[in-house]
Order: structure tokens, then sequence, then C-alpha cells
């Protein structure tokens, strides 16, 4: 439901007591929601039509064996049929391939090898991973244009996975077509890169191309490591360099000097609706274009090349880590409010970015990244804070302990591997080449099962005299019910001038502008597999922790109710999405897909467009 400017939604677990199917049937009705200012006037005349009436397995319209052996020779052989890699866990839970599965789940690339895996396990009473009866293992755009043109002559939902990472499950369905694009890699350094259709004497850009199922890693290690050059992705090594993350908008560590990944952009290779294969960039498509850079994946077509504009590397990137404990709840408020002061003061810059989070055991923990510093000004930075805790050692207790990497070793995994080994885990799966790892923080996200995951970006007022007292009183009262982590590199206000200039270009909702930070709080577990006997999750607990998350959030969204959420780390049952996520763009994102999408072919969960879907 949409709620009314002039009411209030208190925090509910109604969504803990829908049940699967009924919640499928009724997706994106507004099921639950915690908005605090929605309104009935923005969603009535933003609506999609539903569009094409998709067949489903059991359908008579679902294609016969003759037409997947028509699709499988049109892409050469390319048709396979996915497996779960926990299906021998539901035959047979204390079997041998079972432990096997479970212990290979826990690695990020071996979901990405299989296709009939994704990197989340589920969400609670919202999706379940489930591979689909058959996919299209592209291996070049004309695999992805086939499988289009074949879809929508069947009326075949389509979904689209690269790596697996989308938290909100639009990477899988058992009911569609699943084009997926990990055999598509491949990561091109270009010194002068000119777009399609630019005019005569337009001048070439230093850039990196890479094809849609190229990681992150491949695409540092080729801008950085080989290069020496700065390009703007995803904090995980595993995430997709051409997906969900920059086409959400995409956040990275240091997005605070170099802006989102998707306003580094420089151009797209798309397959639209009807299967064509067209270039969209600044010259030729430019509304396409727009729309790709921050209206969400899986919408208006499917990327299968993206090229970046790449940077000059900072002198050097460094990690703050650390933490400080209050010994009283008074003491703890204390620090909070000159924790925000000092952040807004020291911190609040292009020069650092990643999060601190504010927990219930009156905690502030530490995990931030520099770049362009050099040991004395990071020393110089922090001085304030320590003399202010040194001066009230009574009420505290604290660590902060700085590094420095070489800028060009920032995804050298040698280099980590013998300076921070407790940061990184290496790829052991014999089956691939070359090497691969990932931050070993980001493990506790492999094969997780969500119970809920909200964000919620906070204007940089809240940091300041006049209102920092209040913002410090509510994450008080906030983290009495979970820790909240903010990530102040995914608010683009104290960033560099260029980057802000470039990230006003992007569909991406414009009160990232305005955000210091992006408050998140998640709920889930892992090892816990719906439907494997001994391992099905607990309700009782997950509604616990859904009610306490809720219940957090509230707090901070009836302070912030002009705020938004980030659509690519956002509550699955927001109510409020469209505005929520996309802001006032989001009618001319819809004007864009009726223009690219007319019958409203492509659409997912809470996408633009998706009204009568989910």
């Amino acid at each position: 439901m949409a709620s009314n400017r002039n009411q209030e939604t208190k925090p509910s677990s109604d969504q803990t007591n829908l049940g699967r199917r009924r919640f499928l049937d009724v997706m994106g009705t507004g099921l639950v929601g915690l908005s605090l200012a929605g309104s009935k006037a923005f969603a009535s005349n933003q609506t999609s039509k539903v569009g094409i009436v998709y067949n489903k397995p059991n359908d008579v319209g679902w294609p016969k064996q003759a037409d997947w052996d028509a699709l499988k020779e049109s892409v050469r052989g390319r048709l396979i049929q996915p497996i779960s890699p926990l299906h021998a866990c539901k035959v047979d839970p204390d079997g041998e391939t079972c432990s096997l599965a479970l212990k290979q789940i826990q690695n990020p690339f071996y979901l990405e090898e299989q296709a009939g895996a994704t990197q989340s396990i589920g969400w609670a009473n919202a999706w379940e991973s489930a591979p689909s009866i058959y996919a299209v293992a592209a291996h070049e755009p004309q695999d992805v244009a086939a499988a289009v043109k074949f879809a929508r002559k069947h009326n075949i939902r389509v979904v689209v996975k690269g790596t697996g990472h989308d938290y909100l499950g639009r990477s899988n369905d058992p009911d569609a077509l699943l084009i997926w694009t990990h055999h598509m890699r491949g990561a091109t350094t270009i010194d002068a890169f000119v777009p399609v259709g630019a005019p005569a004497g337009h001048r070439g850009v230093p850039a990196l191309n890479v094809m849609a199922g190229t990681r992150w890693l491949e695409a540092y290690t080729e801008a950085t490591t080989n290069t020496g050059r700065y390009v703007q992705g995803g904090g995980c090594t595993t995430v997709g360099a051409a997906g969900g993350f920059t086409q959400g908008g995409g956040f990275g560590s240091f997005s605070k000097k170099y802006g989102m990944g998707a306003s580094s952009v420089l151009e797209a290779e798309v397959v639209t609706a009807n299967g064509d294969l067209i270039t969209a960039n600044a010259f030729q498509h430019p509304d396409l274009f727009w729309a790709l850079r921050g209206g969400g994946g899986s919408t208006y077509g499917i990327i299968t090349r993206i090229t970046y504009a790449t940077h000059p590397l900072p002198s050097q990137f460094g990690i703050v880590e650390g933490h400080i404990n209050a010994k009283s709840d008074k003491a703890y408020q204390r620090l909070i409010k000159r924790f925000l002061e000092f952040y807004d003061t020291a911190l609040h810059n292009p020069h650092w970015g990643e999060q601190f989070s504010f927990n219930p055991d009156n905690s502030i923990k530490l995990f931030l990244m520099f770049q362009g510093l050099k040991a004395e000004q990071v020393e110089s930075a922090w001085e304030p804070l320590k003399k202010w805790l040194d001066e009230f050692s009574k009420d505290y207790v604290f660590e902060i302990k700085p590094s420095y990497i070489p800028a060009r070793d920032m995804w050298n995994y040698d280099y980590w591997k013998a300076h921070h080994p407790e940061l990184v885990e290496l790829n052991n799966n014999p089956d691939h080449a070359g090497i691969q790892y990932w931050w070993a923080p980001n493990s506790g996200e492999v094969s997780k099962y969500w119970y809920t995951y909200q964000s919620r970006w906070i204007p940089k007022n809240h940091f300041r005299a006049g209102a920092r007292t209040r913002f410090a009183k509510a994450l008080f009262d906030a983290s009495r019910h979970w820790s909240l982590s903010m990530q102040i590199n995914k608010g683009q206000a104290g960033a560099s001038q260029e980057a802000i200039d470039r990230g006003r270009e992007t569909s991406v909702n414009p009160v990232v502008f305005n955000a210091a930070a992006l408050l998140i709080l998640t709920a889930g577990e892992q090892k816990v597999y719906p439907g494997v006997k001994g391992h099905e999750p607990n309700e009782s607990e997950a509604k616990k922790k859904i009610d306490k998350v809720n219940a957090a959030m509230y707090i901070i969204r009836k302070l912030t109710p002009e705020s938004g959420a980030y659509a690519n780390e956002a509550d699955y049952f927001e109510s409020d999405w469209k505005r929520q996520f996309w802001g006032v763009n989001y009618s001319r994102l819809l004007e864009i897909k009726r223009r690219y999408d007319p019958d409203n072919f492509f659409r997912c969960h809470h996408g633009v467009g998706s009204d009568g879907l989910g």
C-alpha cells in the first residue's frame, strides 16, 4: 500500500505471514511497507500496462521439444538445462554429494560457474533460488539476440544472470528462459575511445571495454594492475562489471572521488526487446543511454558490452580499521554525536569511503578506505577524534589503525597475501584459469538466506549542527534494535565536483547527491536452505529479526521522509518503490521503457514498468 504523506506506517512483520505462493500471486501491489512519504497521486499516474502474458511450463503455449531443439541449433548447441547445486541435498541431505555441495556453495566463484545457482539462497517469503528449465549459455551477442527472439515468439519471460548477485532474486526464475552471460568474458584497454556516432574531431579518452560476463576482478586487473589506470566499479571482486550493478547506479569504495559506476559509462551495446543489437551512447539512442545508467537492470534491454572511462591512479590507497567502545549508554550517545561531527569535518570529502557501524553493544566499528592521502594527512585527519577519546578515556576504549597500499597493487592478490592475508580468500577450485580471490569480509554474504535488506540515503544536513543532535539520538535509539552500517561511499554529497557533474547526467535517484551516506540494515543467515531437510529456515527466528530491523529502520525513515533507497540494495517489500528508488526520474524512465519495449516484454521485481509482475 502507498501511505499518505500525513500518515505513518509503523514497522510490520506482515511479510513473514505471507506464503510464498500467495506472495507471488499478488506481487507488486504493495504488500508491506515502511513508507512514510509515498503518495497515491505519484503511484496512480506512473503505472505501466502489464504487457505480454507469459507462458509457463505447463501452459499450452509453452514451446514444444522441437522448438527447443531448433533454438539449440540456432545458438550452436549452447542451450542447456541448469541444475541447482542443492539438487542432491533435496534428494539425499545426508549423502556425500550433498556434503560436497554445501561446501562448494560457500565459494562465490563456484556459484558463478553454475547456471542454476545464485549468490543468495533466497529471501524469506519472497523468493527462493531455483533454476530455469532451459538456459542459453551465451558466448556472443548473437546468442542473446536469438534467445530474446525465441522468448518473444513463444511469450516466455527472460531472466539474465551474469554473476547472480542480485539480492531481490531477479536473476532467476524457474518459469523463465535464462540468458546466462558467464562465458561472455573480456576486458580490454583502449587508449583513446571515441563513441560510435561521435562527430568528426571528437577527442578520444582512455577507456576500458568489458563484455557482459566480465567480473570486476578481471576489469580491475586489466585497468589497474596491468595498465596503471583506475576504473570505478564495485567493492566485491565477484560482482559483474556489465550487469545490474552499473544499471542500478553502482558504488565502489572510492565513489566519493570517481563517482558512480554508471557515471563513467561511455557506451553500451544492447539487445533490445525485439532482438535487435544496437549501440547506445551520448550520440545515438541518448535516451536509452540515460536509462541504462541507473534506471535498473533487466528492464530496457540486455547489455552485451559496456565501455567505461578510466581515470588516473591516485598516489596510494589505504585502510583505516578499528573500533570505539563506550562503557555506558550515556557515553555512547555522546560518542555518536561527536563521531557525526568528526565525519562532517574530517571525512566528508572525496578522499574517504566505505563504512562505520553503530551497534547494540555500544560500539562503533570502523572499516574505512581512502585514496590520494599521505600518511601524515591520514594521521592529521584522525588526530582530533583520538585526542577527544583520550580526554574521556574513562568512558571509551578504542583502536584506530591505518595501513597503506601502493595504488597499482590495490587488486594484486600477491600483495594482499603478503601484507593482509586475513582480508583475502583464494578460489582453490582447480577448474579455473588465473588467480581468483574475493575479500574475506564478503564471505558472510555468500549463499546467504535473507530475512530482510533495507537501505536509506541520509541527507548531509543530518551530520551538521542544528540537526546533528536529533540524528545522533535517532541512531542511538535505532541501534538498540539492530546494527546500522553507514556506507559513506554510497552518498554523493561531499564527492568531487567532477564526479557529481557526471552523476547528474545519469538516471540514478537525484536524492543521492544530497546524501552524505547510505544507511544499510540487513538480517539473514548462512547454511540455511529451504527444501533441504535439516537446513530449513527458522521462521520464528526470522520474524524476530525482521521485526528488529523494521523497528530500527522506522526510526530512520521517520527522520528522513523525503529521502530514498538504493534500488540495488533495498527492501523486497518496499511499497513506495517507484519514488524511493528513482524519485522524479521515474516518469521519464517509464516513457523510455515504453519507447524501447512497448509490449513490456522485459519485466522484473520492482523494475521500471513492472506493475502487475512485481
